[in-house]
């Protein structure tokens, strides 16, 4: 079984993750002990809130140099909604707050068109920005995948080629998963995604 730690930080919505990482065979360990992601060969980053309680958090349980070190070595992580976000260089939410920075680019306010609302909330289609292949959406290209959001900031990857996926919404395309190297991160909730969401797990943790 593929080992993965599951970083708690206090912000993740860890039961639905750990349920889906188990279902799809992970062998999971959930830890705020950053010295747990020496022996992981995958790693994932959940959260929902905001981005400056999620760094302060990350900083003050000791996390974010491990994490980094984690990432050096090329092993493979996976970000969800918040844990995405956080992978970016920065947030504008509730002021300027400095992210990961492995993704070049800044989280924004979710802006658009009459008729649609913020938070955006809901079941909506992938779209490939970038080919999926050998990535954890690899498989999904010939479907039109329906994945459940929950956000009201989306980030901004200042490289095109880092934004991995994106999704429609109110006239505004949101990017839906970045991924440079060996990081992904996922705007939309995998574990409340169903069978597509379950093809996303599987994937990261035998790719």
């Amino acid at each position: 079984m593929t080992r993965v730690v599951v970083l708690d930080y206090g912000l993740g919505n860890l039961y639905s993750v750990i349920k889906a990482l188990r279902h799809e065979g992970g062998d999971v360990v959930v830890s705020s002990n950053g010295a747990e992601l020496e022996d992981a060969s995958r790693v994932v980053l959940p959260g929902v809130g905001a981005f400056a309680d999620g760094m302060r958090e990350l900083d003050g349980r000791g996390l974010v140099e491990p994490l980094h070190r984690y990432m050096d070595r090329g092993r493979p992580l996976l970000g969800i909604c918040l844990g995405m976000q956080l992978l970016l260089g920065a947030s504008v939410e509730f002021g300027h707050t400095v992210g990961l920075g492995r993704i070049p680019g800044t989280v924004v306010r979710i802006v658009v068109g009459a008729g649609a609302k913020v938070p955006h909330v809901g079941w909506n289609a992938l779209v490939e920005s970038r080919p999926w292949k050998e990535t954890p959406l690899d498989g999904l290209q010939d479907q039109r995948p329906m994945v459940y959001f929950v956000h009201s900031y989306a980030a901004e990857p200042t490289n095109a080629a880092d934004r991995l996926a994106e999704v429609d919404y109110g006239g505004a395309r949101l990017t839906a998963a970045v991924a440079r190297d060996n990081v992904v991160g996922v705007q939309f909730h995998p574990e409340m995604s169903g069978l597509v969401g379950l093809a996303v797990v599987r994937r990261f943790l035998r790719g």
